[in-house]
């Protein structure tokens, strides 16, 4: 799925009303299991949840960027993306410092919690990867919008497995791990994002916009 939406020739911008629509449902979706995942993190004391939850509110706010800038000049688009990447970053290197800190806190995370929580934002992440499905290659304002549906798969799945870890280790380690793991997965898919809208302000096109 990346790697197709990355080499698509079409360079799909984004300029549809149906496109538009599907980005509204999608960032709709992401805003309520933002709200689950946080509240049930933080019930269950699963940093897994957590770290997947800021995964969920990082892409309400993608996919409104996504939705603000098409028809924008490529240079605007790109500078968009490029934020996005620079955010991932952070939010990364924050899931990565809380990680760490949490380390030294005592106590379980609730597994059963993570597991129907993780397996409802499955369902949740699979429905959004169904809806934009017809629009899969474009720049990178739009690639990035796949980028963060492949670190939900990829996020929902390691919380559940983490899940798992937690009920048959009877230990914390699976959930740090797992949030860890996460953390790395946003600060990698935030370089590809990056690299992309840099290659774009420096193409031709958005050196003519900027004289």
């Amino acid at each position: 799925m990346a790697t197709s939406c990355c080499d698509n020739e079409t360079r799909f911008e984004g300029l549809s009303h149906d496109y538009k629509r599907r980005l509204w449902v999608v960032i709709a979706i992401n805003a309520a299991m933002f709200l689950v995942e946080m509240v049930a993190g933080a019930l269950a004391g699963s940093r897994a949840l957590q770290a997947d939850a800021l995964d969920f509110l990082g892409d309400t706010f993608t996919y409104g960027i996504t939705l603000t800038v098409i028809g924008a000049p490529l240079r605007t688009r790109a500078w968009a993306a490029f934020a996005k990447g620079v955010s991932l970053t952070m939010m990364g290197l924050w899931v990565l410092g809380t990680t760490a800190y949490y380390v030294l806190i005592v106590g379980l995370p609730r597994a059963e919690v993570m597991g129907i929580v993780g397996f409802l934002a499955l369902a949740a992440n699979v429905t959004s990867v169904l809806i934009l499905m017809p629009y899969k290659g474009g720049d990178a304002n739009v690639r990035s919008v796949w980028v963060c549906s492949r670190n939900d798969a990829v996020g929902n799945i390691a919380v559940m497995m983490a899940a798992l870890g937690v009920w048959g280790t009877a230990s914390r380690w699976p959930d740090l791990i797992v949030a860890a793991i996460m953390a790395a997965l946003f600060v990698a898919s935030s370089v590809q994002i990056l690299r992309r809208s840099i290659a774009e302000l420096r193409s031709p096109e958005a050196a003519i916009a900027r004289t």
